[in-house]
């Protein structure tokens, strides 16, 4: 019997650890943790500054944290009505709004502090106007207007930059550029993904553009647009001098990719060329973010 009951109460404490990493969304948690590490990186003096960096993503992931459960806390009427969504805890019960409520702030508080403290209030201070912009404006309006894509692109795009800032103390042009990489890289990726659940966004009255009335082929040629726009930002790096021949093939290689499947996408929009260009956008950031670390590598063993 004590054996039965020491089993249930292991069983209830990992689905209770499994339903807080739903609200903190595990993936997109490591990939935030990955773009803010490489900001760092890309700051950090070589091999004396590498701690430090691998530190402040962890402080910008804890507020990317506070972001995502704040949103899920703001949301969980609407998640309710969508099919990929209505299992969540806060949904179903399973975590109450107020638990949330005091677990996001505490990380949101914990993130903004850990960057004042250890690096510096401007890495903190956009971390917050991150946050806000996310929870306080991108969150109410995909209720309300497409617009909401924008805006929530400005949130997705920052990690990065608040990766360098903490480091450098300020934003420079490499954190401006990989600010803008992602800026544009977001959207083909939310296209596919809108698209793919169009269905579940009109049920709750989400204003997205493909669960819109009348807007067939529009993510499609949205996403061609800011695939192209890729191309261009995506070698600033190169253009300024700041990445070499390595990172500029292997960017541009990366970016036809991208385009090419939003180019099929948008001639025909179905499930598995939407499919096929989500999966191309989730190669395409971690490979990049490795030619941008390796480039400098490379031109180091070439000139020695």
């Amino acid at each position: 019997m004590k054996t039965l009951v020491s089993t249930r109460v292991l069983v209830r404490r990992r689905s209770l650890v499994l339903d807080w990493l739903v609200l903190v969304r595990p993936r997109m948690a490591a990939m935030v943790y990955l773009v803010a590490l490489v900001g760092g990186l890309l700051a950090a003096a070589p091999l004396t500054d590498w701690a430090r960096a691998f530190e402040a993503a962890v402080w910008i992931t804890l507020v990317t944290a506070c972001a995502s459960i704040l949103n899920q806390v703001l949301e969980r009427d609407t998640d309710g009505l969508m099919d990929r969504t209505k299992d969540r805890p806060l949904v179903t019960g399973r975590i109450v709004p107020r638990d949330a409520l005091f677990v996001g702030a505490a990380c949101g508080a914990f993130g903004t502090l850990g960057l004042a403290l250890s690096f510096n209030v401007l890495s903190a201070l956009l971390a917050l106007a991150t946050l806000v912009i996310y929870v306080g404006i991108y969150t109410p309006m995909k209720r309300v207007s497409s617009l909401n894509t924008v805006i929530g692109a400005i949130p997705g795009a920052a990690p990065p930059l608040l990766g360098y800032v903490a480091l450098a103390g300020r934003p420079e042009p490499w954190a401006w550029s990989l600010f803008a990489i992602l800026f544009a890289w977001q959207f083909p990726h939310f296209m596919a993904i809108a698209w793919l659940y169009r269905a579940d966004y009109r049920r709750a009255g989400m204003r997205m553009l493909p669960a819109l009335p009348d807007s067939e082929g529009i993510a499609g040629r949205q996403a061609v647009l800011y695939a192209i726009a890729l191309l261009p930002v995506s070698l600033l790096p190169f253009i300024s001098g700041m990445a070499g021949f390595v990172y500029a093939f292997g960017a541009a290689g990366l970016g036809l990719a991208y385009l090419g499947a939003s180019v099929r996408f948008a001639l025909a929009e179905n499930r598995a060329r939407a499919r096929t260009l989500l999966l191309v956008s989730l190669a395409y950031l971690p490979v990049l973010l490795a030619l941008i670390l390796l480039d400098p590598m490379v031109r180091t063993a070439i000139v020695s």
